[in-house]
């Protein structure tokens, strides 16, 4: 499922116009981003969890030289699926 089909089952299941839906699945997604470059995280409960993971700086090789290269610490977003999102998979 893409964006758009996101966009689809959305208007389908509320019975909002395409365009709404659109404008409600992008206001999420910006919410969500929002939150997690501020620092903060976003609980749902029932489905799962964002935050923001930090990674430590490490060192590794380059693929095609071998030579070894550091790799910056950075800031990565994290998703921890709730209890009944895991249920409904399995």
């Amino acid at each position: 499922m893409n964006k758009n089909d996101l966009i689809g089952a959305v208007a389908a299941s509320s019975g909002l116009s395409k365009n709404d839906a659109s404008g409600a699945v992008e206001g999420v997604f910006d919410a969500i981003t929002n939150a997690l470059s501020s620092g903060d995280e976003v609980r749902l409960v029932g489905f799962g969890t964002f935050s923001v993971a930090k990674r430590k700086a490490s060192t590794g090789r380059n693929p095609r030289t071998g030579e070894p290269m550091t790799i910056k610490a950075s800031n990565q977003p994290k998703f921890k699926a709730g209890k009944g999102l895991k249920d409904s998979v399995n």
